[in-house]
């Protein structure tokens, strides 16, 4: 039983320049099946290794942010398996109770860092493999949307669903790691209108019945759901048929061909290098028929409808990762169905084009026990603040789709800081609050004759003395901010606006001759601190 496949001497890690960067002296896992320039990748079958010239993107970006790889890890054979027990290098155990399994294919790079043997380490997700050992180990796993993070350098799995992931023992860490990951050029581009946060009480479906758990399990789903509750979740169930009715396709239909196209005729010609269980379900897609697989694509489409039908006016769904935690001993009688099982709640997520957030959520019975939140394609930010929520804590102050995906500044002064009448306007393109600001000391600040009360914020001409306004910035998406802006009721206007460190962004601001009408309220500098003041109305 191993964790890693190749682990790297102290000579060899101390040999490698590190630079200044995020990431700098963390310690890096990498799933086998992801290039690391200089060592072998063997995909957990060494007849099929090879030695990369150059890193997988991934691994390159977190290099270069200051990552040290420390070596390459364990895995399901070929990323086919949920259990980290089908390698030749032997199963890895689970971190916690080693009897037990580790989830899988990214079993060594979980366990690597529940153990404490890495900080970080990359892993891929085709049907759950970046989060069932995130959940049986107690760790945090983010598989992001597919495309967003470059699958170059990885040995394909399914190629039309696989994604790199991310392993760390907390949220945070995790959320900075996929930012590195994210800024190198994605395979799939950022679209201009999406949400960069989830709302402040959102909303979160879970599903209705939830087969495959026993009262144990399904008690510590419960715990988080209430908890979610005494933190402001709306809680909604919907139906989980065509979602378990997905997740069956990927194994049991015609779309597993893609795992022949992969590396079946490598598996064809080294049958006694290839896992008994592996080469089985390789072997399996060779003759399918492509008629099927059109008809299975037709009926995943259909499935996809009915989920995301299920799911409008949720933000996002919670699920649990795994639906027990089995013993090696078990998945050894029991191989497939085994397997299958511990998908229940997984393979559907990249089929359904879905991002996930796999978090610890305490413990069923002896075992640890993980929730994800799966949120749209590109809604990355909005799993992320739910994820936190989960926790207990507060989002992450900077999302890490920020890292790549295009987003907008707005400086607001009155009725949309955090807490006031019209917040829920930019909660609703799902802007990201990014802290206090204030203007250069060159502005003016007026109470309008407005409902609700609204400030009037003016630049000043040159030789006049203006104040310091304070304001809050948000980040947006560009269409997001297109549509704010084209509802958005005379006298209001958006320009550019000067902050104290002398920079430019787009603030509100008023028709001068409106605001010539308004109060003069500028003494106070602060909206806020003038609403107290009884300064407005």
């Amino acid at each position: 039983m191993t964790v890693w496949i190749r682990r790297r001497t102290e000579v060899e890690i101390a040999a490698d320049p590190v630079p200044e960067g995020p990431l700098r002296g963390l310690r890096l896992a990498v799933k086998d099946n992801v290039d690391v320039a200089g060592l072998p990748t063997t995909a957990g079958c060494p007849d099929f290794a090879y030695t990369p010239a150059a890193d997988a993107p991934a691994v390159a970006a977190l290099r270069a942010a200051g990552a040290v790889v420390v070596g390459k890890t364990n895995l399901d054979q070929f990323a086919t398996g949920l259990v980290g027990t089908r390698s030749p290098y032997g199963a890895v155990p689970n971190a916690l109770r080693p009897e037990f399994i580790s989830g899988g294919s990214s079993s060594g790079s979980a366990v690597a860092v529940a153990r404490g043997e890495a900080d970080i380490a990359v892993g891929t997700d085709t049907a759950g493999s970046g989060r069932i050992p995130a959940a049986l180990n107690g760790i945090v796993g983010i598989k992001p949307t597919v495309g967003v993070v470059s699958t170059v350098g990885v040995v394909p799995a399914c190629r039309s669903y696989d994604c790199v992931t991310v392993f760390a023992a907390d949220l945070d860490l995790a959320n900075r790691a996929m930012a590195v990951m994210a800024a190198d050029a994605p395979d799939r581009p950022w679209p201009s209108d999406i949400r960069l946060a989830a709302p402040p009480a959102p909303v979160v479906a879970v599903f209705s019945e939830l087969p495959e758990l026993d009262e144990v399990w399904l008690a510590a789903f419960a715990r988080t759901v209430a908890a979610l509750r005494e933190r402001g979740v709306t809680i909604v169930e919907i139906d989980p048929a065509p979602f378990l009715a997905a997740a069956r396709l990927l194994y049991d239909g015609a779309l597993v061909a893609e795992r022949y196209s992969a590396v079946g005729e490598f598996v064809d010609t080294h049958p006694e290098s290839t896992d008994p269980t592996v080469g089985s379900i390789i072997r399996a897609a060779r003759d399918l028929p492509a008629h099927r697989l059109v008809t299975d694509l037709a009926e995943l489409e259909r499935l996809r409808g009915l989920a995301m039908a299920s799911m409008a006016g949720a933000d996002a769904l919670l699920i649990p990762t795994a639906p027990d935690h089995p013993s090696i001993a078990e998945v050894a009688a029991d191989p497939v169905g085994v397997n299958s099982r511990l998908g229940t709640y997984t393979n559907f997520c990249n089929l359904f084009d879905l991002c996930a957030v796999a978090v610890p959520a305490g413990t069923a019975g002896a075992a640890q026990f993980g929730v994800s939140v799966v949120a749209r394609a590109f809604e990355d930010a909005v799993a992320l603040d739910i994820a936190a929520l989960v926790l207990n804590r507060r989002p992450p102050e900077s999302a890490w789709p920020l890292a790549t995906a295009a987003s907008t500044e707005l400086v607001v002064f009155g009725a949309h800081l955090r807490g006031q009448p019209l917040a829920f306007q930019l909660d609703a393109l799902g802007a990201r609050w990014a802290g206090p600001v204030r203007t250069a000391p060159r502005y003016r600040l007026a109470a309008l004759d407005t409902t609700p009360p609204k400030p009037g914020v003016t630049r000043l001409p040159e030789g006049e003395a203006g104040v310091a306004v304070a304001g809050e910035r948000w980040l947006l998406a560009p269409a997001a901010l297109g549509r704010f802006l084209s509802a958005l009721p005379a006298p209001m206007q958006l320009g550019a606006v000067e902050l104290e460190d002398g920079s430019w962004t787009t603030g509100f601001g008023c028709d001068a001759a409106a605001a010539a009408d308004g109060k003069d309220i500028s003494e106070y500098g602060d909206w806020r601190v003038a609403l107290r003041a009884g300064a407005v109305g």
